[in-house]
């Protein structure tokens, strides 16, 4: 092959390596499906309509990714001429459209998040929903601009539009964890259980924030820093969006489910900030005349049968 021709390691190797742990953690986001929807099975309908949204989408990113591999590893098998044109491009392609869109959802729902802690703050909430936004769009038209492409190396030719896509995702990701540490610290009142369930709760929200935001600038400087023939930046992204799917699923399945003392069932509870609940979702506003029956933490199994409240 000629010197500049694209490196098996480079671009295949790296596509397999991404693809293999992205199986696996698509077997840790499918135990969260699961457990979703045994546990929680009274969410609301739109909850339920972007947890299966979100199970199609990455879905189908397993499914492009695998088909691609396939196609230069088993159909073109000691073929270097066809991966040396990689004039197949859509699956790819579609693979960053379909990640673009899982990252757009959860990063609303963390919105909402905001909104929701932060009592109704319109101008916090509306610039992380316009950044999402914005990224959303920059990513669409990379997506229409990469389809008249000759060939999958050619997405280097988008640097400057695929650089700002990335860059406002980081951005977003960086807002979003800063802002619920904000507000989550406003709520501290004094009293060491609610406090360190806050503390809780901020690193939840740091981890996130700062482990999404690790992979999107690593996948920024990928494409940005090693330009030719390579399939660096690919290989990282497609871990970026199974790490966004992860954590809405977590978010969801970490509520606290309450047990119904009259019909001894279980419900779920859209109440995340109490006692017994590891991630926030909702505040007290949301669960209009149930916040009562949910509002005082309990000490054991026992006071939770018998309703008496902690001293």
């Amino acid at each position: 092959m000629a010197s500049d021709a694209p490196n098996i390691d480079s671009t295949l190797g790296a596509l397999s390596i991404g693809f293999a742990l992205v199986c696996a953690m698509y077997g840790i986001f499918a135990i969260q499906i699961f457990s979703y929807f045994r546990n929680y099975p009274r969410d609301k309908l739109y909850l339920k309509v972007l947890v299966v949204i979100t199970l199609i989408l990455e879905t189908a990113n397993q499914c492009f990714i695998g088909y691609l591999l396939y196609y230069y590893t088993i159909s073109n098998y000691l073929n270097p001429v066809a991966l040396k044109q990689a004039t197949l491009t859509w699956p790819l392609i579609l693979q960053l459209a379909a990640g673009t869109v899982v990252g757009f959802i959860v990063k609303a729902c963390f919105a909402i998040r905001i909104w929701r802690f932060s009592d109704r703050n319109i101008w916090i909430t509306g610039f992380v929903l316009l950044l999402d936004l914005a990224q959303l769009g920059l990513a669409l038209a990379f997506t229409v601009k990469a389809f008249m492409l000759p060939n999958i190396f050619a997405v280097h030719e988008l640097l400057t539009l695929g650089t700002i896509s990335l860059g406002v995702g980081v951005a977003t990701d960086i807002i979003i964890a800063g802002a619920l540490c904000l507000f989550l610290n406003r709520l501290r009142t004094g009293l060491k259980p609610s406090d360190t369930l806050v503390n809780n709760l901020c690193r939840y929200a740091i981890n996130t924030g700062a482990f999404t935001s690790a992979v999107s600038t690593a996948t920024l400087l990928l494409y940005n820093l090693r330009p030719l023939n390579n399939l660096y930046f690919a290989a990282t992204y497609i871990i970026l969006s199974e790490l966004y799917a992860i954590s809405f699923l977590a978010t969801l399945n970490t509520r606290r489910r309450r047990t119904d003392d009259h019909k001894g069932a279980v419900t779920s509870d859209t109440n995340m900030f109490y006692l017994g609940t590891r991630c926030p979702s909702v505040g007290p506003k949301d669960l209009d005349d149930q916040w009562d029956e949910v509002d005082t933490p309990f000490s054991t199994q026992q006071d939770m049968i018998s309703g008496r409240p902690l001293p």
